[in-house]
């Protein structure tokens, strides 16, 4: 008894749970099967090392900001036209995470856009990689509020910058002014090269001046960064969400078309 109950101290001071849980069980179950010493460690090591994998997980998850959790698996590729399934799964294996790249998804409303960078995300967090989700009217709203508060920097350095991965949500559904178009540059320019980056959007390429206050300049930088080392995805098609009601004959579908933006030449 003496024994055990050390055990479990030291286990409660080292923060070791699952050894605490389980090491009487465990102990007992090797002495039966014979077990060599090394592999009743391996085997009480690893329960702890998938626990603590999997609380990593849960935190990361929670710490990303997901509306939902939306996962490839769910994803119809059959519904939707312009959407790799080879390419989307190579880019599930996050190398581009690694080489720090951007993936642009494009396509009106209801075609899978937040889905598959949820998605990514996820798989992203799964594998215990810090990621963040955002629309783009929190993100210029929440950037404004901490240059109001003198904490501009701090956010960009926790908020931009920490993330392997940030998603960046429903750029084009809504006009910003100047300041705003300012600030969703200093996102695109600090990440440049140094994260990687989703962004969806239900607007080509040729209208996103009119997102940026009208701005060329900005409009054009904006671009040239996230373009380079990009992965470009143009969903065509339907609303899914407005499938069953197009089936029904409630919705015109010729409502909601969507032309493929021209190539661009270097882009991935």
């Amino acid at each position: 008894m003496a024994l055990n109950e050390n055990i479990e101290n030291f286990c409660k001071e080292l923060q070791l749970p699952m050894l605490n849980e389980h090491h009487h069980a465990l102990s007992n179950r090797a002495a039966k099967e014979g077990w060599k010493y090394s592999e009743y460690l391996y085997e009480i090591l690893k329960l702890e090392a998938d626990n603590r994998a999997s609380r990593s997980r849960a935190t990361l998850t929670k710490l990303a900001g997901f509306p939902t959790i939306k996962t490839l698996e769910q994803f119809d590729f059959d519904f939707t036209v312009g959407v790799n399934r080879r390419q989307i799964e190579e880019l599930s294996t996050l190398e581009f995470v690694k080489r720090k790249e951007n993936i642009i998804l494009l396509g009106q409303s209801g075609v899978g856009k937040t889905h598959l960078a949820i998605a990514l995300a996820y798989q992203a967090v799964q594998q215990r990689i810090k990621a963040r989700f955002v629309t783009v009217s929190d993100l210029v709203m929440q950037m404004s509020n901490a240059k109001k508060e003198k904490k501009y920097d701090t956010y960009i350095r926790q908020a931009i910058l920490a993330p392997s991965l940030l998603v960046i949500d429903e750029i084009g559904y809504f006009p910003m002014n100047k300041e705003d178009a300012q600030h969703f540059f200093q996102v695109i320019s600090r990440r440049y090269e140094r994260g990687a980056t989703i962004v969806t959007s239900n607007l080509v390429f040729s209208q996103w001046s009119g997102i940026f206050a009208n701005d060329k300049v900005v409009t054009t930088a904006i671009l040239d960064r996230l373009l380079h080392h990009s992965h470009v995805i143009n969903i065509l098609g339907d609303s899914y969400r407005l499938k069953e009601k197009k089936e029904e004959g409630l919705v015109d579908s010729d409502l909601y078309k969507f032309k493929a933006p021209k190539s661009i030449k270097g882009v991935k």
